[in-house]
């Protein structure tokens, strides 16, 4: 039984987490990667084996992605950025029919997430709160301005003023505008959450965001506070969510108050902090997709744990 990282682009720490949890199951083989251009990958070249995907938008993608499972004898697939979800959790079932098992949430989940104006709903039923939505004709400055579906920062804007805004930002329904948290009252904090096939939570890393960079943490800290308590009762079952869950949101630094921005049903890019904190979720997955097993819940990682990253290149001869 092997496993797929699919668009695994420079993901080498999520792959290489899977490689060495890996080797601690029976019956579990390689860890392969697929990407649009497998050649220009870093992970693709760590990975035991590699192959090329059609763009996830393209007619023939999912046949393409089924035949080369098939051919590699691939069980279990993780999803890793959020162009792809909703069409992996629609086919979830055909592909489980096949013997190939995608670690994604269920299809409404998905989409809740996807679409940053229903995300407030999925909070609430929750009892999480998320800052106040305005509509263009009741701006407040500062106002975060994000697209309605968007990802990895992408065209988010602080306008501080009307002079920021576009004709883009204020036309149609692209773009939702929020209330403007402060970040000298307010921390961001990334939560990874791991929940098993019957959406039950079974582990919960809140990690402070130092710095970011392109939209990824570049230096995270893990914090056991009150963002912590606020969120462990509240999200002990979450319907629908499965495998890796990433909340997004800024709490006060009294920790009094949490507010929820996003949440990604897929693997965030600062998760290996929480991987180095004890948080296996990859042993988890493939516990329970490939050797339908049961996770407990896990509850000793380790607090207050500092990651700083950096570059690091894959060298490969290009004649």
């Amino acid at each position: 039984m092997n496993v797929l990282i699919t668009s695994a682009g420079r993901r080498v720490s999520l792959l290489e987490s899977f490689q060495r949890d890996a080797r601690d199951l029976d019956g579990v083989g390689d860890v392969f990667a697929c990407d649009l251009k497998p050649e220009l990958s870093s992970a693709c070249y760590r990975a035991d084996g590699a192959f090329a995907v059609p763009r996830v938008d393209a007619p023939d993608y999912l046949d393409a992605l089924t035949e080369e499972c098939r051919r590699r004898d691939i069980s279990m697939i993780v999803p890793t950025i959020d162009t792809e979800l909703q069409v992996l959790a629609t086919h979830r079932e055909s592909l489980a029919g096949l013997g190939i098992h995608v670690c994604i949430s269920e299809s409404s989940f998905v989409e809740a997430a996807g679409d940053k104006t229903l995300t407030p709903s999925l909070m609430s039923e929750r009892g999480i709160p998320t800052p106040r939505a305005m509509t263009a004709n009741e701006l407040e400055f500062p106002t975060f301005v994000k697209p309605r579906y968007g990802s990895s920062s992408q065209d988010v804007l602080i306008a501080r003023s009307a002079e920021d805004l576009a004709p883009r930002h204020l036309s149609g329904d692209d773009f939702i505008f929020q209330e403007y948290m402060d970040p000298s009252e307010y921390d961001e904090v990334t939560v990874d959450l791991y929940y098993d096939r019957k959406s039950h939570l079974k582990c919960l890393v809140p990690r402070l965001r130092i710095e970011t960079r392109a939209g990824e943490v570049s230096k995270g800290r893990t914090i056991r506070d009150g963002v912590y308590d606020f969120l462990r009762d509240r999200i002990a079952t979450w319907p629908g969510a499965r495998g890796c869950v990433t909340l997004q949101a800024f709490a006060d630094r009294a920790r009094d108050s949490v507010f929820a921005i996003e949440v990604n049903p897929r693997f965030g890019g600062g998760f290996p902090l929480s991987q180095a904190a004890g948080a296996r979720f990859p042993l988890w997955l493939m516990r329970e997709y490939l050797s339908d097993e049961s996770v407990d819940f896990f509850d000793d990682w380790e607090q207050d744990l500092l990651m700083l990253r950096y570059d690091q290149g894959v060298f490969v001869s290009a004649t």
